[in-house]
């Protein structure tokens, strides 16, 4: 499968992107080694991040679906919560051409990059503690490779968690739910609820409710070249 252009992490060896067939959490492990008996022909595997090296803004997911990113190997790519981020990108100009659900569509990410806190899918889209320990070396080194980045969306509380753990943060040093915003060290962060089908359809997160964060970030952006 062909990687977009524009991908940050597998081109090169990076500490903030765990190998193809890392070993660090045996139940994801186990998950993978499933899935590519299962589908040979999927990604299977930690979803590298995606994006601008000189993002100034970052989108912290929680982690790759099975049949999103797992399946892609491109984060947010292959289930309805891309459609959903990657159109309010394009929309506020932090991404350029049109997201097909497809890792060779044309979308390109334009000043921002998306990532997860937990690179490997889980079971039932949910890892467990020792998961996302295992995985935070990657996320904070991350950040620090972008040498521009100002802003970070975190697609829900645990992103957020994770986040600023990451920084070398207590957990509880921002504030929960949709809409808050926070400095978190060199950073400002927004907190979203998480773009996932469940939560759209249930109406928790609706269209003008992300577009609204998203404006906001627009608007820090500009106010703080």
């Amino acid at each position: 499968m062909g990687q977009p252009s524009n991908i940050v992490g597998e081109v090169v060896p990076s500490p903030a992107e765990p190998p193809r067939d890392c070993p660090r959490c045996p139940r994801l492990v186990a998950y993978r080694r499933e899935n590519q008996a299962l589908y040979p022909d999927w990604f299977n595997g930690p979803a590298p991040s995606f994006g601008d090296h000189e993002a100034r803004l970052l989108v912290v997911g929680l982690a790759p679906g099975r049949k999103g990113a797992n399946r892609t190997g491109r984060p947010f790519t292959g289930d309805y919560a891309g459609t959903l981020l990657y159109d309010t990108l394009v929309k506020y100009g932090f991404a350029t051409g049109k997201f097909e659900a497809r890792p060779d569509d044309s979308l390109k990410l334009v000043g921002s990059a998306v990532t997860n806190a937990v690179r490997c899918a889980p079971p039932g889209n949910k890892p467990e503690t020792s998961e996302e320990n295992n995985c935070r070396p990657f996320l904070t080194a991350r950040l620090e490779m972008f040498p521009n980045l100002k802003a970070i969306v975190t697609l829900g509380d645990v992103s957020r968690r994770n986040l600023l753990k990451a920084l070398g943060l207590k957990a509880s040093a921002g504030l929960p739910g949709h809409g808050t915003e926070f400095q978190a060290g060199p950073y400002r962060v927004f907190n979203s609820y998480h773009c996932s089908r469940l939560n759209t359809n249930t109406g928790r997160l609706t269209t003008p409710m992300f577009e609204a964060l998203f404006e906001r970030v627009k608007a820090y952006l500009d106010a703080n070249p």
